[in-house]
């Protein structure tokens, strides 16, 4: 039997042993070294030669991914490691460290219960090691700390024993600060990671060695000792001594949660039903024989085997021709093939029970986030994603003939990244993909030339704005085209604290079904109590509220008059953008006794208008999207970082000097970044590390407002002109 074969059979024995089963990710900012160290836990486990470990980036298996020499797509391996004498199932996902692809650290973080947090010795924790640790704290995924990269410390910035472990204590100091900031209640001290306890470890992963207090002590050295052999560059001799798959599995072993564990607190926050029935129950323990449950965190597509699903069992097991219910889908599935990764590859087996990663063929109306059961049942929690889409482009097939293989592709593309938008601009026909940034609309691109065999052609990238209102309307009458019913709103800018709750996923759309328990939550978040009594629709993070009294036939009506708020919010009246933090409330309506004359064609424009005209009459203004720009660079090089930012409409909001190095903070626009990276490398000569952070939404300046609404017109094919109130009059 060879390696691999064994490794599977060893997998199979495992599965139902929870309490030996870890399932972890693996997540850090840009370049920390995820990939490199995942490697070292693939040859611990055997599957690699440790001479390639650190090297052969084997979770980096798409092609751009190797070119580029980053993550692109969280990846998936399962392996058998030994600690002691008991052999454990680790499930790992590597994830992606460029901002562009968080919402793939996102879905892995529904998927595991503990994740490894990597840190660069040198560059320390940087914004986006804040951004995957909220979203891993989020999910209640507990962290332990790897610093990496230790052997830089004194090959590259010359440090002295001393200075080492006081840049290691920084590290720690500011994780532990995150932690306690953003884990949940009751878990802010207990998850703080302790050098002495184990769950900090350090060492360099393209070098393969590591090393933790407790194994110090086991091991008999020394920091001492460590430095003199990274002095004297002897990293292979502690590759040796203390291999990183052995000391780093030792923490994950230890301070990592199985699955039964973790089920039991993770549940709550994940899923909001009813605690009492037998699903829940089955779900909080674990249980392998209670009914099936589980959550779909990943799509890929395969082009021999079709959709993959990666999803994570919660209670039951999902075998072979297990038909399931897509809860969201109100769609009826039925498996082909369920299996478990390998990387690039999928090893097929009978079942696979609860606390596990499996990938599942045969789910072809399933996205990320959908819920797959054996019967109905609550859904579970929305995944919230802490960026937006903000540059979009048009693209179009080279040849016409092949427009509809473009339109499979961009469905395809849609359900493998729920990050990228696809739309089509009604007005001029063109197929719209929208993502998270520059970098994340290239891949897709160049994955579709070169993947999908597919010639295309791409606009200039374009920025998506907000559309939203500085002040408070009067009331407004909307007149349906038969003018045999009337509606009385005013429009206004939605408290802040409430525009938050639902910016941070604390309330949704879901908030809806209980009325009284949002009108609770709204008026303890400042909002008028006799405004909030009614909340009717919540809708990209604007809000519709009833304060009529005894309107017949206004039940009747409700859903159309929600419909007319939705589509108003879709498209704002200043330049057909999203509309965002807006507050609409209807005072009044008069209804036609006949429903014929309330139709759809009636009541639709008698919404959208007074709506529109009650924005533009509220001030209505473009919100333009912003990031936050980090920059550390030498202190001579200082001025030339702020004057790039400055001169790109930024600000600076913060400067921290360590050492002989300046870290510069910015507030920039991005659609000012473009050409970003080329011109800080000119300026600083090549000596900046920089990084960008999604910062939401900011007003755009006054005296662009007009300009760019204008030019927004123009390229939709709308009139140039800026509209005015009275072109919304019934």
């Amino acid at each position: 039997m060879g390696r691999r074969e064994e490794m599977v059979e060893k997998i199979k024995g495992l599965m139902n042993d929870q309490e030996h089963i870890r399932n972890i990710g693996i997540i850090a900012h840009i370049d920390h070294g995820k990939t490199t160290l995942t490697d070292n836990l693939i040859s611990g486990a055997g599957m690699m030669s440790e001479e390639l470990a650190g090297k052969q980036l084997v979770m980096d298996f798409h092609e751009d991914e190797r070119e580029r020499g980053i993550t692109i797509n969280a990846a998936n391996i399962s392996l058998v490691e030994s600690y002691g004498d008991q052999d454990y199932l680790v499930n790992i996902i590597d994830t992606p460290g460029h901002v562009d692809f968080a919402g793939d650290v996102t879905r892995a973080c529904r998927a595991v219960d503990g994740a490894v947090v990597v840190v660069c010795a040198v560059e320390g924790a940087m914004p986006q090691t804040e951004t995957v640790l909220r979203q891993a704290l989020k999910e209640k995924v507990k962290p332990i700390l790897f610093i990496n990269k230790t052997d830089r410390l004194i090959n590259e910035l010359q440090v002295t024993p001393e200075q080492m472990q006081e840049r290691f204590v920084k590290i720690i100091a500011r994780v532990n600060q995150f932690i306690k900031r953003m884990a949940p209640e009751g878990f802010k001290e207990k998850w703080q990671v302790k050098p002495e306890d184990g769950s900090v470890v350090f060492g360099s992963a393209y070098h393969n060695w590591a090393i933790s207090v407790p194994h110090m002590k086991k091991v008999g050295m020394s920091f001492k000792d460590i430095y003199e052999h990274l002095k004297s560059e002897e990293q292979k001799k502690l590759a040796k001594k203390i291999p990183l798959s052995t000391v780093l599995l030792e923490a994950i072993i230890e301070h990592l949660p199985n699955p039964k564990i973790a089920q039991e607190y993770r549940i709550s926050t994940i899923w909001k039903g009813d605690k009492e029935t037998e699903l829940a129950k089955s779900m909080i323990s674990c249980n392998s024989d209670g009914p099936l449950a589980m959550m779909i965190t990943n799509v890929t597509i395969d082009p021999h085997a079709g959709d993959i699903s990666t999803a994570r069992i919660f209670s039951g097991k999902v075998s072979k021709g297990t038909t399931v219910e897509l809860i969201n889908a109100l769609r009826k599935n039925t498996t082909q093939q369920v299996g478990l990764y390998m990387g690039a590859e999928r090893v097929n087996v009978e079942g696979v029970p609860a606390g596990n990663i499996v990938a599942i063929s045969g789910l072809r109306d399933a996205y990320a986030g959908e819920t797959a059961a054996v019967e109905k049942m609550e859904p579970f929690e929305e995944m919230k994603h802490f960026s937006e889409q903000v540059i979009t482009k048009s693209i179009e097939a080279k040849n016409p003939s092949e427009l509809p293989k473009l339109v499979q592709i961009l469905r395809q593309v849609a359900k493998e990244d729920p990050q990228i938008k696809i739309e089509i601009n009604e007005e001029t026909g063109e197929h719209l993909i929208s993502g998270m940034g520059e970098l994340h609309l290239e891949v897709i691109e160049n994955r579709i030339r070169t993947e999908r065999k597919l010639s295309v052609e791409t606009s200039p990238p374009i920025i998506v704005y907000r559309e939203t209102v500085t002040k408070n309307s009067p009331e407004i009458e909307g007149k349906s085209p038969n003018r045999h019913n009337r509606f009385y709103f005013t429009v206004g800018s939605l408290e802040d604290p409430v525009y938050q709750a639902m910016a941070n996923g604390e309330i949704t759309e879901k908030n809806i079904k209980d009325p009284k328990a949002l009108s609770k939550t709204l008026r303890e978040l400042g909002m008028d109590q006799k405004e909030c009594k009614k909340p009717w629709a919540i809708y990209n993070n604007n809000l519709l509220l009833d304060m009529t009294k005894g309107i017949q036939y206004l039940n009747e009506t409700k859903e159309l008059i929600v419909q007319g708020f939705e589509e108003a919010m879709s498209k704002g009246p200043l330049a057909n953008e999203k509309v965002s933090k807006i507050k609409i409330v209807l005072h009044d309506a008069k209804l036609h006794e006949d429903a014929v004359h309330r139709g759809p064609s009636q009541v639709l424009p008698a919404i959208r208008k007074p709506i529109y005209k009650g924005m533009l009459m509220a001030n209505a203004v473009l919100l333009e999207p912003i990031q936050k720009t980090f920059v550390t660079v030498p202190q001579e090089q200082m001025g030339s970082v702020t004057k790039e930012i400055q001169g790109r409409r930024g600000q600076i909001i913060n400067m921290n000097q360590e050492d002989d190095m300046v870290t510069v903070e910015g507030k920039t626009p991005i659609a000012e970044m473009f050409g970003f990276s080329g011109d800080i490398r000119s300026a600083t000569q090549g000596k900046a590390l920089w990084s960008t952070e999604y910062a939401g939404y900011e007003r755009l300046p006054g005296e662009l407002q007009n300009k760019i609404v204008s030019r927004i017109r123009e390229r939709k094919g709308l009139k140039k002109e800026v509209p005015q109130p009275e072109d919304f009059d019934a």
